[in-house]
């Protein structure tokens, strides 16, 4: 019998496939109260695809194209400094793992 033995997360992640809806982000981050709730650098810290960034302006920057869909950033976020949805139907990512 043998076992499988998962490879990195990176490696994992990238199996994966976008369909990436351009022009329509899913992810819209409100910057005055994601400032002021230092909800920012919290999304940065927090989302395991890196799709947060912070600018040296203090900005946070969004790579929606690369959204896991897992809501963590819904969780951490303070009311308002964040607005999300599915991507369209068929959008966004295709899991090809397992």
């Amino acid at each position: 019998m043998s076992r499988y033995t998962p490879g990195s997360v990176p490696d994992r992640l990238a199996h994966n496939m976008y369909e990436v809806d351009e022009g329509n982000p899913h992810i819209e981050v409100h910057q005055d109260i994601a400032r002021a709730t230092g909800t920012g650098r919290l999304l940065v810290k927090v989302c395991p695809a890196h799709v947060y960034s912070e600018e040296p302006d203090g900005t946070i920057s969004v790579e929606y194209a690369a959204c896991l869909e897992c809501g963590t950033c819904l969780a951490v976020a303070a009311p308002g400094a964040l607005t999300w949805h599915y991507p369209a139907s068929a959008m966004g990512i295709v899991f090809r793992e397992g």
